[in-house]
């Protein structure tokens, strides 16, 4: 009975689209979301027994086996509980989950991204990855697709596909220095509406002032990490108090007036 009402929650807070034009995006399972909402039960279980503010995860061993099951199958109840406050990292990445911690507690959301193909044209990047995103944060209501298999690791199911709340939106990267010091990269930007690939990642139409070409320039020399966290609004002024106040170093590259030559 549990498991059958966590899958009505989880067909009420997603759509359910036909397949698009990716031929490794397909219509989900029911086998396979009725695994899931299991997973999510007990991912909500193993978050509470051990008060857990956020969690990172990944897995990569012997194709098929128990272990790869479990961990292919996290995506929607990692989405649900990231939604709820609770960031779960994909790619054991534990900075990026603390990133997320940071930008939901400040109202932002906070969803797990790294920088897509580049629009030089149309001067905006697309922002997103795989795994599990803040859901709260999504523009209308998420899409789950089931893969054949999943981006760039082993095992197949449900995966969550949106874009994030259009208008100001904030990148947080925490980072470190060569000398193991924390740093926040910081930048402020726009989400645009327009379409996205329908491939069962998040994708956001992100545009970074003065132009996408100097915002990655100046994103790149700061040292970012590969993922970072993105989050609606623009935070630059609170993560600069707040790096202040932690004793880190912030760096925000759309504050930056001149370049170096």
């Amino acid at each position: 009975a549990e498991v059958d009402r966590r899958v009505l929650q989880i067909r009420e807070i997603f759509h359910f689209p036909p397949p698009g034009s990716d031929p490794l995006a397909g219509e989900v399972d029911p086998a396979e979301l009725r695994w899931s909402a299991r997973v999510s039960i007990g991912l909500e279980q193993l978050i509470g027994d051990f008060r857990l503010d956020g969690l990172a995860y990944y897995y990569r061993g012997l194709a098929g086996n128990a272990n790869e099951r479990l961990a292919c199958s996290l995506i929607v109840g990692a989405s649900l509980l990231t939604g709820r406050g609770v960031p779960i990292a994909g790619e054991l990445d534990l900075k990026n989950c603390l990133a997320m911690l940071i930008m939901d507690r400040l109202g932002a959301g906070g969803s797990f991204a790294e920088l897509h193909p580049i629009d030089f044209t149309g001067d905006f990047v697309l922002v997103g990855h795989d795994g599990p995103h803040h859901v709260a944060i999504a523009d209308g209501r998420p899409v789950l697709r089931g893969l054949s298999l999943l981006h760039g690791k082993r095992g197949r199911g449900p995966s969550v596909e949106f874009a994030i709340r259009h208008g100001p939106v904030t990148l947080l990267g925490l980072t470190q220095t060569f000398d193991g010091r924390f740093r926040f990269v910081v930048a402020e930007g726009e989400s645009l509406p327009g379409p996205i690939p329908a491939t069962g990642n998040t994708n956001t139409r992100c545009r970074f002032a003065p132009d996408v070409r100097t915002f990655l320039r100046r994103w790149s020399l700061a040292g970012p990490t590969h993922h970072f966290a993105l989050g609606v609004g623009h935070q630059a002024a609170v993560l600069r108090k707040l790096a202040g106040a932690l004793g880190v170093e912030c760096v925000d590259v759309t504050a930056v007036q001149n370049d170096a030559p």
